[in-house]
């Protein structure tokens, strides 16, 4: 049996919710997950926060390939730490499992002088959910991620949009990119266990 395709989350910016959506679609999945590069809050990674919030018996997480103690880009976080990223040694993890790989940033974060994310996500021959969020200028950056995207012939599974909704953004971004609408995440007050089965329901996959 060929191992199935990775699922890369990706967001059009930083804080828009990759983390809740990684957990939310491991959970749904039953599926592994894996982060490559964490770049600060090691005593709290995302790893950490998607096992807290992920219930079933399956799932299986895998240990970060770089684990930079600053909370900066790769590449600045990389050279405080004195070392350099070689995306040689970003491998997936072997697993019979759908894999869900988070990434770290947008698309454009470098990880050294050479190679940004979405050369990662290209080496790692992964489709893509791109994870969008209200905003203002939120529509130029969802364009923009689709657009290089498509320039690197990279599968898009579709958009997830997450938090507050607003009806002109979606349907724009929608009718002009064509992309597939995976579901809309409301915004909660908390995010439990509980909250991330549920918000689950709003995903189609």
């Amino acid at each position: 049996m060929l191992p199935k395709q990775p699922i890369f989350i990706t967001g059009i910016g930083t804080g828009v919710g990759k983390t809740l959506v990684s957990a939310i679609i491991t959970e749904k999945l039953q599926a592994d997950y894996w982060k490559p590069v964490q770049s600060g809050d090691l005593d709290n990674s995302d790893t950490q926060k998607v096992q807290s919030l992920v219930t079933n018996s399956v799932s299986r997480f895998f240990p970060e390939a770089y684990r930079l103690t600053q909370p900066y880009s790769p590449h600045k976080s990389a050279a405080i730490d004195k070392i350099v990223i070689d995306v040689q040694n970003i491998i997936a993890p072997e697993t019979n499992n759908q894999l869900v790989i988070e990434g770290a940033g947008g698309l454009m974060v470098p990880l050294n002088d050479n190679f940004l994310m979405i050369d990662v996500i290209k080496q790692l021959d992964a489709k893509v959910i791109l994870v969008s969020q209200n905003y203002l200028g939120s529509i130029n950056h969802t364009l923009l991620s689709l657009h290089a995207l498509k320039k690197y012939g990279i599968p898009m599974m579709g958009i997830i949009f997450n938090g507050p909704k607003d009806i002109y953004s979606k349907s724009y971004i929608l009718d002009y990119s064509e992309a597939d609408d995976l579901g809309h995440i409301p915004e909660y007050e908390e995010i439990s266990k509980k909250t991330i089965i549920e918000a689950g329901k709003f995903i189609t996959l």
